[in-house]
């Protein structure tokens, strides 16, 4: 889908109270679209030479943004070069990103800093009736500082009779499921690239396993399990069957969404 017609899409798109609408950008991208709001998270669209595919949408075209979710400051995750359009074609939209991020959009990007919230662990905000929790994130490690706090996060987001969960590019840590049990999750969003020693040496900071997402997200019960960051980077990809023939397997009750970027679904 060309990128005008899949915003098109979006924009288009009707969606019933409790219901939910979703297209994947890329990586950890994704746009969410309720009764009452449209949500972008993680929106990677900058094009660079590194990517396997362009972005399946125009930073500079996208005025449907209510709210704008960032999990931490990676150059897929918070795009430097697309979010400050974004905010100029959505007037009204929100940015949400972890406390340390800000300065840097501010100083360096130019974003307002009246439009942007800063997030951090723990921290529970409300956005004209949205309801978004922020949990730490172990990137590896957590890397906290008493000056930054913890700079990776997850986020769970409350709207319009849902309950949504966004991993960011996280391990699972000691203390993490008992935390994400408060909520009764209806649909999860999780890495599934791993890690190991080729990546490490390259520095590549690493995520869960698609095992280890899916034993994850057995525990948790979503009503639907949305795999990402496995196809952006050759050096950094996985393959998304292994996931979906596991869970098939082991987790017959799990339902899992697989497709290609600039795809959508709904539940």
């Amino acid at each position: 889908m060309q990128t005008d017609d899949l915003l098109m899409a979006i924009k288009d798109a009707v969606v019933s109270p409790g219901k939910l609408r979703f297209w994947w950008l890329g990586q950890m991208g994704w746009c969410l679209k309720t009764a009452s709001r449209t949500i972008y998270i993680d929106p990677y669209l900058t094009p660079r030479e590194k990517r396997v595919y362009p972005p399946v949408l125009d930073p500079e075209k996208i005025d449907n943004a209510d709210i704008i979710l960032c999990t931490h400051d990676h150059i897929d995750h918070i795009d430097h070069p697309a979010l400050p359009k974004i905010m100029d074609s959505s007037p009204a939209a929100i940015l949400v990103v972890p406390d340390v991020a800000v300065t840097r959009l501010v100083t360096e990007d130019g974003v307002r800093e009246e439009r942007i919230i800063a997030s951090q662990a723990e921290r529970v905000l409300e956005i004209d009736g949205c309801r978004i929790t922020a949990i730490k994130a172990a990137h590896e490690d957590f890397d906290y500082t008493e000056e930054n706090g913890y700079p990776y996060l997850q986020y769970i987001i409350e709207l319009d009779g849902l309950v949504l969960y966004h991993t960011g590019d996280t391990l699972r840590y000691e203390g993490m499921l008992p935390k994400l049990k408060e909520w009764n999750i209806d649909v999860a969003f999780v890495p599934i690239n791993g890690r190991d020693s080729i990546r490490y040496r390259r520095n590549c900071m690493g995520c869960m396993t698609w095992q280890e997402a899916a034993d994850l997200c057995s525990e948790l019960r979503p009503r639907l399990v949305c795999p990402g960051h496995w196809e952006m980077f050759p050096d950094n990809s996985e393959n998304p069957y292994l996931f979906l023939d596991y869970c098939k397997v082991k987790y017959p009750y799990l339902n899992c969404w697989i497709s290609l970027p600039g795809a959508g679904g709904e539940i």
